[in-house]
């Protein structure tokens, strides 16, 4: 039985990443639940991921920079969910073919999004994952990310397994996927149809429908 893996962003979710306005908006929550007003300067940098830069205002503002990651994630993660919920974010038609495969083999769910969307959205479109990974809220977790298999390899762990296929749409998905020992499946999109397939990628699909060819017969 062929363990399959799936990122979650641009394979299952419409679009690569979470929108820009989302993290903003966040980050302005975060600030005001911490009775804070920075500086224009300041809240861009809040905005944004650079840590350093981040945590450097904290100390100048009196905040716990780790309180403010949290809170950020968890801001970030509720306005995804709103703009699932409205449509504004919409799925790909063909992820039925996730909950068909997973009536045959163990399927799972392995992203650099955060884990409380991850959980979500695993709920949202109603598949039964035998593992859900997303990214830790921390800082630490948010350096996890791909292309370091550490996540994919902690999902594996759960399972029990060490190889399968991982399915995702980017070079750092065929990365993390080649770094923990997986077969890869380079998923085209429209957001990367006119990228050139990674090198080391296993496979390339034009459809979800395609993944249950690498599974084999049931």
């Amino acid at each position: 039985m062929t363990t399959v893996l799936f990122d979650m962003d641009g394979v299952i979710l419409e679009g690569p990443r979470t929108a820009p306005q989302v993290y903003a908006a966040a980050a302005d929550a975060a600030l005001a639940d911490l009775g804070i007003d920075p500086t224009p300067d300041q809240r861009r940098d809040f905005r944004n991921h650079d840590y350093d830069r981040m945590e450097t205002h904290c100390r100048e503002l009196g905040i716990d920079p780790d309180r403010f990651w949290e809170l950020k994630e968890t801001y970030a993660s509720r306005g995804t969910h709103d703009r699932l919920r409205s449509g504004e974010r919409g799925t790909y038609d063909d992820i039925d073919a996730i909950r068909d495969l997973g009536e045959r083999t163990t399927i799972g769910l392995v992203t650099n999004n955060r884990h409380e969307t991850a959980a979500f959205v695993a709920d949202y479109v109603g598949f039964d994952f035998d593992v859900v990974r997303g990214r830790d809220p921390t800082f630490e977790g948010y350096e996890r990310r791909k292309p370091d298999p550490y996540y994919i390899d902690d999902a594996l762990d759960t399972l029990g397994v060490t190889d399968g296929i991982y399915v995702g749409d980017s070079r750092t998905d065929v990365t993390a996927g080649r770094a923990a020992g997986l077969e890869t499946a380079f998923l085209r999109r429209p957001h990367n149809r006119d990228r050139e397939r990674p090198r080391n990628a296993t496979h390339e699909l034009t459809s979800l429908a395609d993944v249950s060819s690498l599974v084999g017969p049931e």
